[in-house]
């Protein structure tokens, strides 16, 4: 699928949804392409945040193209923060402490990225907040005066061992059960959804879907 494929699939995903037109956000995941490759698979039909995953590669990518809108949605290691400062929001925080980076790495920027909290999905050795560390997570990493615009969570992988309509069934509650949570909490965004399962996360609420390989086939 190309670029324009997948976004006429999120609007069509909406409507039968009965969600607003535009509502589901395309983050376009760039890890791995070049510059060149970005621009004509993504960037020629339109202006979307491109997400990286590798800290480093967002740090040269960005140093040529300042002008793009960078998300990160990789886990976060105390020594790659400070390659986060072209980023405009960052999808997985799971602990204050990194919080408390960015701010401090911010303060010397002049401007601070937005943030997402990490749901934990249930996943062994995965990463994440868990559920009941949730609300005290959201007030730790909020005392950092950085703000928090919602949450992110990632499907498990059941494998060969889980039927695929099991599989989905279970992912579809885990992005149901997410949505809630942000209600619950006062947040609006939701990062939620890959290019396997962008279609469950849709009819869950998600605005943030992040979908790489089906745009640089």
């Amino acid at each position: 699928m190309s670029l324009p494929d997948v976004v006429a699939h999120l609007r069509a995903l909406e409507q039968e949804a009965g969600r607003e037109s535009g509502s589901a956000q395309l983050v376009a995941v760039t890890k791995g392409q070049t510059l060149d490759s970005i621009e004509r698979c993504v960037l020629a039909h339109g202006t979307f945040p491109l997400g990286e995953g590798r800290a480093q590669e967002l740090r040269d990518k960005a140093a040529e193209r300042p002008d793009w809108e960078w998300h990160y949605i990789g886990p976060l290691q105390r020594n790659k923060i400070k390659y986060l400062r072209p980023v405009t929001l960052v999808h997985a925080i799971e602990a204050a402490w990194q919080a408390q980076a960015i701010a401090e790495a911010a303060g010397k920027w002049g401007h601070a990225p937005d943030l997402l909290l990490q749901l934990h999905n249930g996943e062994e050795q995965k990463h994440g907040v868990p559920t009941d560390e949730l609300a005290q997570t959201l007030r730790e990493v909020r005392e950092t005066g950085l703000s928090v615009r919602g949450l992110m969570v990632m499907a498990p992988d059941f494998g060969a061992d889980v039927a695929q309509a099991e599989a989905e069934s279970r992912i579809l509650r885990l992005f149901t059960d997410t949505a809630r949570r942000a209600h619950d909490l006062g947040l609006s965004e939701l990062s939620m959804g890959m290019s396997g399962d962008y279609p469950l996360a849709v009819r869950a609420g998600a605005t943030l879907v992040r979908v790489g390989r089906s745009l640089f086939q």
